[in-house]
């Protein structure tokens, strides 16, 4: 062997030390030590800490993060050189290994996981994929919601400007355009937007008391009934009767979802028929109607847990009768009610209730699980951010304070690997302060804090795509920003950013918009007889009776009664009358004018009009005055 091979053999021991990783030679080494087998032996495997043979049958690479990699056979020298090459190992996975630390003969230059790295570079123990940002915008106001399906390949997002846009990475051009724009309910802001578990449908929760549901493509597969809002009762209503607040799709169940409203329950839904599965009420300190403003599923589909507008947290198993024991049982409505068979469960009480988990007076924004479902993180509007433990769920484990949530869905959510807590922040009047910040989940202190050019309201971190999305916005105007890296993170906006849009051409042809009168197509003709009948009928007809646009197949003829021809068929003493202002429309005159005209003239004006009949008419005679009769005797 030469003294190349050994330097390089050397550098591979160092490598292995530190990274905490095994080379094949010095792995087979360990397993034929364990197993007294000869050098040829590899069938059997060992721990890197030495276990018994007889305990394992893989052997297990224990890298920086703590995933596991079967060995098979032999790769050849060049294993063992460098950290292994990252796999898709599931959610727990976020990005390659941790860098190593600098050594001895790596000539300064720093590992960056892909054997090619830079000078002096520092790299972030939480490999956060914030390097670079993207912004897909057209939205009319703050993004209130937003989700990406388990695939990475379409992300919802629900603004206030009454919209639900799709994106689609697969096919969109680095203009980042959504493919589609829809109004589940006019006139009424999107509160949520949840896809299904498997992804062919979304729920749409808006401030309307319906709900809708849509398939992959954005067409509506069903829409929920309205409760009757006169029926006291919850229980006997077969929807909502005021404004929703929030929806989540159940993680594993696709024909199950729930939603949240200002009539105080939580209702659980079939999705596959859009009909009403089971009322949930939650415990009130004292009778009343509380608005309950947040609610959702754990991560195993368990769980649902509530928060109130009074800051009140309350929890429900739903494994095993949930809404058919026999405190509960089945409501029935009174006889007057029975309008139809109500099929739906009531519950009330039971799980476990936290009155004045927040502040009073103030409503819950938002809710997550950990992967245990043991811990609960709970975001509210009195500007906190509290950990809560289920299974001792009395008070907090931890409060972070001072992070300001102006709008009622300002969410909070894990990391992949659960390391980090992530939350937005409002932004002040002046439009400045609104950020996303990063907490670590075991020493509880702020990692980092990302500025953004308003608030932050939604956030979610995809762990297949490692990518970031924060819905941002004001009153005015809002977007998606994507956060992501080069290097951890994988396909999502990764496909789009570098693909350049279609530019226009010379040659691009496009046939020219035809519009048709309707009531000229042939699919809108009526035979009807013609007659008297018919013409007064179409006189009443506000459409057949208007007069035809100038311009129009009516008009295409020379000009008559009053009116100028549009034609160039127009006659010749037409078109002189016409430009010599001698032949004008009666439509058109104003009359006023006309007999302003004849006001200046002196003389008789009613003579004006007689002369023609003065030679032909007989001489007018008048009444003679009459003389004094008295006057008359005088003189005789």
């Amino acid at each position: 062997m030469s003294d190349d091979d050994d330097e390089l053999a050397e550098l591979r021991a160092q490598r292995a030390a530190r990274t905490g990783q095994l080379s094949m030679s010095t792995l087979r080494q360990k397993l034929d030590h364990a197993r007294g087998a000869g050098p040829d032996d590899t069938t059997a495997s060992v721990d890197r800490d030495g276990p018994e043979p007889d305990e394992m049958h893989t052997v297990s690479l224990n890298g920086s993060n703590g995933h596991a990699a079967s060995v098979a056979e032999d790769p050849g020298d060049d294993a063992g050189i460098g950290p292994p090459i990252p796999q898709d190992l599931g959610d727990d996975l976020v990005g390659p290994a941790v860098p190593p630390e600098e050594a001895d003969g790596m000539d300064g230059d720093a590992w960056d996981g892909r054997g090619l790295g830079e000078p002096d570079v520092q790299e972030d123990p939480y490999r956060l994929p914030v390097t670079s940002e993207v912004a897909l915008e057209g939205q009319g106001k703050y993004v209130a919601s937003l989700d990406v399906d388990h695939s990475g390949s379409r992300v919802l997002s629900g603004s206030r400007d009454y919209s639900v846009r799709l994106f689609d990475f697969n096919g969109m051009k680095s203009d980042l355009k959504s493919f589609r724009q829809i109004q589940p309910f006019d006139g009424h802001p999107v509160h949520a937007v949840s896809w299904s578990p498997t992804g062919d449908a979304f729920l749409a929760v808006t401030g309307a008391a319906k709900i809708k549901v849509f398939n992959r493509d954005g067409t509506e597969r069903g829409e929920s009934l309205q409760g009757d809002m006169y029926i006291r009762d919850q229980r006997n209503t077969k929807g909502h009767v005021s404004p929703c607040t929030y929806g989540h799709w159940h993680p594993t169940d696709r024909y199950t979802a729930l939603t949240s409203s200002e009539d105080g329950t939580v209702r659980v839904w079939d999705t596959e028929n859009v009909v009403q599965k089971t009322v949930v009420k939650p415990t009130l300190a004292k009778p009343g109607r509380v608005t309950v403003s947040m609610a959702r599923y754990s991560n195993d589909g368990h769980l649902i847990v509530a928060g109130l507008n009074n800051g009140t947290l309350q929890s429900w198993d739903i494994r095993g009768k949930f809404g058919a024991s026999a405190a509960i049982g089945q409501v029935m409505p009174p006889t007057a009610q029975m309008v139809g068979k109500q099929d739906w469960r009531y519950v009330s009480g039971g799980g476990k209730v936290l009155h004045g988990a927040h502040a009073k007076d103030c409503e819950v924004t938002s809710l997550a699980f950990s992967k245990d479902d043991n811990t609960l993180l709970s975001r509210a509007a009195d500007d906190t951010l509290k950990v809560w433990d289920l299974r001792k769920f009395k008070t907090p484990v931890h409060v972070w304070e001072d992070l300001p949530a102006m709008h009622p869905t300002t969410q909070v959510v894990f990391s992949p690997d659960e390391r980090l807590i992530l939350t937005g922040v409002s932004a002040g009047r002046d439009a400045t302060g609104g950020a996303l910040v990063f907490f670590d989940a075991q020493s509880r202190s702020l990692v980092r804090r990302i500025g953004m050019p308003s608030s932050v309201v939604a956030v979610q971190w995809h762990a297949k795509l490692n990518q970031i999305f924060v819905g941002v916005g004001d009153k005015k105007a809002g977007s998606v920003r994507i956060l992501y890296d080069t290097t951890w993170s994988t396909r999502g906006v990764l496909q789009a950013v570098g693909r350049k849009p279609r530019g226009k051409n010379l040659f691009d042809f496009q046939a020219p918009l035809v519009i048709h009168n309707p009531h000229a197509l042939p699919m809108y003709r009526e035979d009807k007889p013609h007659g008297k009948r018919k013409r007064e009928k179409d006189r009443m007809d506000p459409v057949k009776s208007h007069a035809p646009e100038r311009g129009s197949a009516a008009m295409l003829k020379p000009g008559t009664g009053g009116n100028i021809g549009v034609t160039g068929g127009t006659l010749l003493t037409q078109y002189i009358l016409k430009n010599q202002g001698m032949l004008r429309n009666p439509a058109e005159e104003d009359i006023r004018a006309s007999i302003l005209r004849h006001a200046d003239k002196e003389g008789d004006q009613f003579s004006t009009f007689t002369k023609a009949y003065a030679k032909t008419q007989p001489e007018r005679i008048f009444q003679e005055e009459e003389k004094d009769e008295e006057g008359s005797d005088k003189e005789a």
